[in-house]
């Protein structure tokens, strides 16, 4: 078996998770190849010769993965995957074909965890109570100067008449 370094990662679902993949090479990267074990023949992702290569991508994984950087400068091959989901959750490996090592060499598996967010308000939660506030203060202002317009006026009317 070969050796590869080992990261595990948790994400909240619907994040987008970067899998980090860095090719100590200067020679030219050939394929990128990242997948699952237990996904079979299907892969996550497939690059050769500067191509992204759909023909046997899990379906699972079709729009929702792209690499990083597609000119992989400094030998970086990792990859966003978007909107995660509890089903992403696996070891992710990336393997790497350059002309210097003629070879798909393991470089990492990625054991990625996937967590449900959270329970909570929801993220927009603080601007609509601050938006609600402001309304209600606004609204309150409007009814207390009226109030006391109406009472000017019902005084005034209360005088009587010299």
């Amino acid at each position: 078996m070969e050796e590869a370094e080992q990261k595990f990662i948790t994400a909240e679902s619907g994040q987008n998770v970067t899998l980090a993949c860095l090719v100590p090479t200067t020679s030219t990267i050939r394929v990128v190849k990242w997948s699952r074990a237990d996904r079979g023949n299907q892969y996550v992702l497939l690059y050769q010769d500067g191509l992204f290569v759909p023909d046997d991508q899990d379906p699972s994984f079709k729009n929702r993965v792209e690499l990083r950087d597609r000119q992989m400068k400094d030998g970086d091959v990792s990859v966003i995957l978007k909107n995660v989901t509890i089903n992403d959750a696996g070891t992710y490996e990336c393997r790497v074909f350059t002309e210097e090592t003629r070879t798909l060499k393991l470089i990492i598996n990625i054991t990625l965890r996937v967590v449900a967010p959270p329970p909570g308000p929801s993220r927009g939660a603080p601007v609509k109570l601050i938006c609600g506030l402001g309304v209600a203060a606004v609204l309150f202002v409007a009814v207390v100067s009226g109030g006391i317009l109406i009472y000017r006026k019902y005084i005034q009317n209360q005088k009587p008449n010299r």
